[in-house]
């Protein structure tokens, strides 16, 4: 037997991809998760269709995920894959396209048969040659035949038998990266505890797979990535819609208010719900609506009961939401709606990530009904985030809409868990003296009124979706409303006071070319930024969290720099808002609108083209 070829990396980007019933996602998870318990840094990104079941074999039903893993801090899922991992030829043809030169490719020979040929559209036996991927190292596994054989000795149906192929190739890709099966084993026995032979097959294909690679090494090259090197604490891989409800409920603990979701299920913002729906155990309590409209109102009761309230959804259903959401505006009562966006519009690409519900959050509302908009970057700040605007909304008396996207949500990285004592303070604007109350009486700075609810001997009054006088009597004077309107948008640019000023990475006196970005394009653009800088070039990044109030220093930083250019996977609409509130500067724009983020090197490539001009 010859020796294993060994390939060290500083970092490497792989991506399982199959049927939408291979269970790659799950095979994907699996080794983020154990590739994060093991040291490096991470960064994935689950690609999956939009249909529940499309037909078996076809492009449209490929299901991917992406994981970028090194020894260095990871801030995207990677532009292209060194390793593809194809259960058949459909996979291929998905994927031909985002692999990276001299990459490998692990495909199941098994499924590479005519037949499939077939339902993926190839006009002949040979789709490498189709796919212009005669220049890679294709290694045929027979995966299929090989699950066969390891569960011969099980009594299992055919199509059981076929599920379990996905744990053969995540068996033969943990031996390639030197990846620990302790992690999967004990997952594969708590989530199939009920079912003993279920267990045993799995365990079986998985070590079956690692074998082969251990066997067939001379063929089979394997990839040395060690473990980074990052500050001391606690780590957990965590998706951004976990990290987002567990935001809400480190604010609730932290502000001593009972947490409340009221929510209807929708692609990709469920997962919140349901992470939510799972801690009773920490007071929360959810309600699965019987559709949008009914989530954002029980969410509305809940904050006028006393509680932090959260409503969750995507586009499509925040459009239901926005009469609710103005009513929330009118009564000024401390709400908070994420919307995790995805490819529109109507039912759009619901799988698929997109930003382009920046305009539509900002303005898609009745009337002057202005609300607090902040913006996650990362799948892990998700949980800062969320904490963050809860604590605006509870003590500004206002709602806030925290955007995140698909990409965001559904993907994941390692996150460090704080401690209670790291988070900031949260002080509800609770009502304390009956006698001197009033439910729209305001403090003079801030200009939130006082927080009464049922139960509060004492600060009884009216509320609803008509203007209000002081005392919380429906008026009808026109100076009131004008006074009101006005005092509503103040109330939301007082804001900015906790909004941390704007920072430059890059070059913080200016220079020649500004990259701004907002929400999720954060990994993407950083990283195309730091590589333009490696390069000598004069690039700087301004990424911005907070999009209404925007902070204080914005202008004073643009200022600083001869061009700038504004990133975001929509048709301009962040660009569009900056145009809008800072006139005075001209800006360049890069918009991507594929359902995919960026790749660090199409904004490479703007950036160049900017900077030569």
């Amino acid at each position: 037997m010859k020796d294993t070829k060994v390939i060290e990396l500083e970092e490497v980007t792989i991506r399982f991809s199959g049927d939408s019933g291979d269970g790659m996602q799950l095979t994907g998870t699996l080794f983020s998760d154990a590739t994060a318990l093991y040291g490096n840094d991470i960064s994935t990104f689950p690609d999956y269709p939009s249909e529940i079941r499309a037909p078996q074999g076809t492009v449209g039903g490929v299901s991917g995920f992406q994981v970028q893993l090194g020894d260095k801090r990871i801030t995207t899922p990677g532009d292209y894959a060194h390793v593809l991992i194809a259960m058949n030829p459909a996979a291929v043809k998905a994927n031909a396209s985002f692999m990276d030169p001299g990459g490998t490719i692990i495909f199941d020979v098994d499924s590479f048969n005519e037949k499939n040929f077939e339902k993926a559209n190839f006009k002949t036996n040979d789709p490498f040659k189709e796919c212009n991927l005669e220049d890679y190292t294709k290694i045929a596994v027979p995966i299929t035949s090989l699950t066969k054989e390891s569960l011969a000795e099980f009594a299992l149906d055919n199509k059981s038998v076929l599920r379990s192929k996905n744990m053969f190739a995540l068996g033969l890709v943990c031996w390639m990266f030197g990846r620990p099966l302790d992690y999967i084993e004990n997952f594969i026995k708590t989530k199939f505890a009920k079912n003993s032979t279920v267990v045993q097959a799995n365990l079986k294909v998985l070590h079956a797979g690692y074998n082969y690679g251990m066997n067939m090494q001379h063929e089979t090259p394997q990839y040395l990535v060690h473990p980074a090197t990052i500050e001391k604490g606690t780590y957990r891989n965590i998706s951004g819609n976990k990290a987002t409800a567990w935001g809400f409920i480190a604010a609730a603990e932290k502000s001593g208010r009972e947490l409340f979701c009221g929510s209807y299920p929708i692609t990709p913002a469920t997962d919140i719900l349901q992470a939510l729906a799972e801690r009773k155990d920490l007071g929360v309590k959810t309600f699965q609506a019987e559709d949008e409209i009914a989530g954002i109102c029980t969410a509305i009761g809940a904050a006028f009961a006393g509680d932090l309230a959260i409503t969750t959804t995507s586009g499509p259903g925040f459009a239901l939401k926005s009469e609710a959401l103005g009513l929330a505006v009118m009564a000024e009562l401390p709400l908070v709606v994420v919307n995790v966006q995805r490819g529109g519009p109507s039912t759009g690409l619901p799988t698929k990530t997109e930003q382009s519900d920046l305009l539509q959050t900002l303005y898609g509302r009745n009337g002057e009904s202005p609300v607090v908009v902040v913006a996650a970057s990362t799948p892990s700040d998700c949980f800062y985030y969320a904490y963050i605007s809860a604590k605006i909304a509870l003590e500004r008396m206002v709602p806030v809409v925290l955007l995140t996207d698909g990409f965001l949500g559904n993907g994941s990285e390692p996150w460090r868990v704080p401690s209670m004592d790291e988070l900031p303070p949260i002080v509800p604007r609770i009502a304390k003296n009956a006698a001197t109350f009033k439910a729209y009486k305001r403090d003079e700075n801030i200009l939130a009124r006082e927080w009464a609810f049922p139960g509060m001997d004492g600060f009884q009054h009216r509320i609803g979706g008509l203007e209000k006088n002081q005392e919380g009597g429906v008026s009808h004077d026109p100076q009131t409303h004008q006074k009101n309107c006005e005092t509503r948008a103040a109330k939301v640019e007082r804001v900015v006071d906790l909004v941390p000023d704007i920072e430059i990475f890059g070059d913080p006196d200016g220079g020649d070319l500004l990259v701004v970005g907002w929400g999720g394009t954060y990994g993407h653009t950083i990283s195309a930024v730091r590589e333009a800088r490696e390069q000598g070039k004069s690039v700087s990044l301004a990424h911005f969290n907070f999009i209404k109030p925007l902070p204080k220093n914005t202008a004073e930083v643009f200022s600083k720099f001869k061009k700038i250019v504004v990133c975001e996977l929509n048709l301009g609409q962040f660009v569009s808002y900056l145009r809008d509130k800072m006139p005075e500067f001209t800006y360049h724009q890069e918009n991507k609108v594929q359902g995919l983020p960026f790749t660090v090197l199409e904004l490479t490539e703007k950036f160049d083209e900017l900077l030569e001009k």
